[in-house]
């Protein structure tokens, strides 16, 4: 991952931190499908996102968050290195294999450092 990819990624994953740290659970969760967006096309950040968000969904009592985010912790370390729907949020609300569209600004990113 490139420093300037993975600097905007980690840059999510701390304000989530911050966030679910402060019981703003929705925020988090906002700032990890960033995440998740700017890792997925990387094995580890791309589980890594999965993780934090599980660990939101356990926050939230949310079955449905819980059980899907297990799920796609397994696929992101079995399928990363095939193949990403590109842009996807990676909430468990979400289909798992629907390319979404990149917000503007991780576009950019992505363009400039991103995998492929």
């Amino acid at each position: 991952m490139h420093p300037v990819l993975r600097e905007a990624y980690e840059r999510e994953l701390a304000a989530a931190r911050e966030d679910c740290a402060a019981g703003r659970l929705d925020q988090a969760f906002a700032h990890l499908e960033r995440a998740h967006i700017l890792g997925q096309s990387f094995t580890l950040p791309h589980a890594r996102a999965h993780w934090e968000m599980l660990k939101v969904g356990w926050k939230r009592r949310d079955t449905v968050e819980i059980t899907g985010q297990i799920v796609r912790i397994a696929g992101s370390l079995l399928v990363t290195w095939v193949w990403v729907p590109v842009g996807n949020t990676g909430g468990a609300r979400v289909p798992p294999f629907k390319p979404m569209p990149i917000p503007e600004e991780l576009q950019k990113l992505l363009r400039e450092y991103g995998r492929g």
